[in-house]
């Protein structure tokens, strides 16, 4: 039936309604239209395209939201997957998302056809960090996410993956992890902390030409930020968000920290560009802002991304990739070695490019110096919260010299 013909029967239907149940008011008439046509709308928009991947069936306006597991999403995902196969739809309020599951679906979609998922969907929460989809590295589309990944890519090899320069550095880095483990006196204590200051000092080191004493409050405040907006990008609130933005800007909640910390960080970071800018010196550049610097000087009318706003938008994207995702291989990698005593001083090289070098000198030079092993009686649990990243959950450790 044509949509036209279908609206046109509803409401026929609807006004018969009316005549038969003799109703009250002309008001309780109107409503009762207008609740009908908002239900004709959305079977109508509802309507997919041939092929659309299969999924669970969804309540109007509010789609699958509060069908997900709040603390395990992944969970209700990999179940959707069992049954529907490991391409899906579910609906995230009235915007439909597609997943993906499986790592040879994985790898067709965003490597074999990489080309056709390149862009980045709309979402209202990105938007509002990023003031659109045209900023960052992560984020953008088009022409400026191919100049700044290129840009990015470029200066990551000149000061990041040249391998002497980074090994020397990441030795350098895990010598001052393991005086800070040595203070602990082989009592139990959270390695999580230790980790994150570790990590994040390396990309440090590549965006800000510098790395920071783990004492450092401006440091912590980035890492504690970093973790926050981390853990609520990945939950069921920034879901919500981008369901409901209308609602969900106006109330309070968790989700406003993602913005909060979004706002701290980049705060932080244009004090860091502040700083390059009065020490720049075009003919020494010493890390990626120094770079982006002396681009932008030539690129000052291009619409390749080149100002200083979204200069701090890149560091920020450096920022959480660069120090999230590393530290939480080497906090699931304890967990393991912990599991598995035997395996330790094994050498083993995870990863790739700079987190692999990382991952390996870590690892090695920790389980050089390190016997780790947790208390007596506690088992440590293999699983983890969810947010942009799988983290574990809290845990203490011995590290015992060797």
């Amino acid at each position: 039936m044509r949509p036209e013909l279908l609206i046109t029967f509803l409401l026929c239907f609807t006004m018969w309604l009316c005549d038969l149940f003799l109703w009250p008011d002309l008001r309780g008439m109107l409503l009762f239209i207008f609740a009908v046509l908002l239900l004709v709308v959305y079977f109508l928009h509802k309507k997919d395209p041939p092929n659309f991947p299969p999924g669970p069936p969804a309540l109007p306006v509010l789609g699958n939201v509060f069908s997900i597991e709040s603390k395990q999403p992944h969970i209700y995902l990999t179940k959707l997957a069992d049954v529907y196969g490991n391409v899906f739809c579910i609906c995230l309020g009235r915007h439909k998302t597609v997943f993906v599951s499986g790592w040879k679906m994985v790898k067709e979609a965003l490597v074999t056809q990489a080309d056709s998922f390149v862009d980045r969907p709309y979402s209202p929460m990105v938007t509002r960090i990023y003031s659109g989809n045209s900023a960052g590295l992560f984020f953008s589309n088009g022409r400026v996410w191919r100049r700044q990944r290129r840009f990015a890519m470029t200066t990551l090899r000149t000061f990041g993956l040249a391998k002497s320069s980074v090994e020397q550095s990441i030795c350098d880095e895990s010598q001052h992890l393991q005086e800070a483990m040595e203070e602990e006196e082989g009592e139990p204590f959270d390695p999580v902390p230790l980790l994150n200051n570790a990590v994040a000092n390396i990309i440090c080191q590549i965006v800000f030409g510098r790395r920071f004493d783990y004492n450092d409050h401006n440091f912590q405040s980035m890492l504690k930020n970093l973790t926050e907006m981390a853990y609520l990008e990945g939950s069921i609130w920034a879901l919500l968000y981008d369901a409901f933005p209308a609602l969900m800007k106006h109330l309070p909640g968790p989700h406003n920290g993602i913005f909060s910390s979004a706002r701290s960080l980049e705060a932080s970071i244009r004090r860091e560009i502040e700083r390059h800018k009065l020490e720049l010196d075009p003919s020494n550049p010493r890390d990626y802002i120094d770079n982006f610097l002396i681009e932008e000087k030539h690129n000052r009318n291009s619409e390749e991304g080149f100002d200083e706003g979204n200069l701090a938008l890149c560091c920020l994207d450096l920022f959480l990739a660069g120090s999230e995702t590393t530290s939480k291989t080497l906090q699931w990698g304890l967990i393991y070695l912990i599991q598995n005593p035997h395996i330790q001083g094994r050498r083993a090289c995870l990863g790739e490019g700079l987190a692999r070098t990382e991952l390996f000198l870590f690892f090695v030079s920790l389980l050089q110096r390190f016997n780790f092993s947790t208390l007596d009686g506690v088992e440590l649990s293999t699983e983890g919260i969810t947010g942009a990243t799988r983290t574990p959950f809290p845990f203490k450790i011995y590290a015992k010299s060797r």
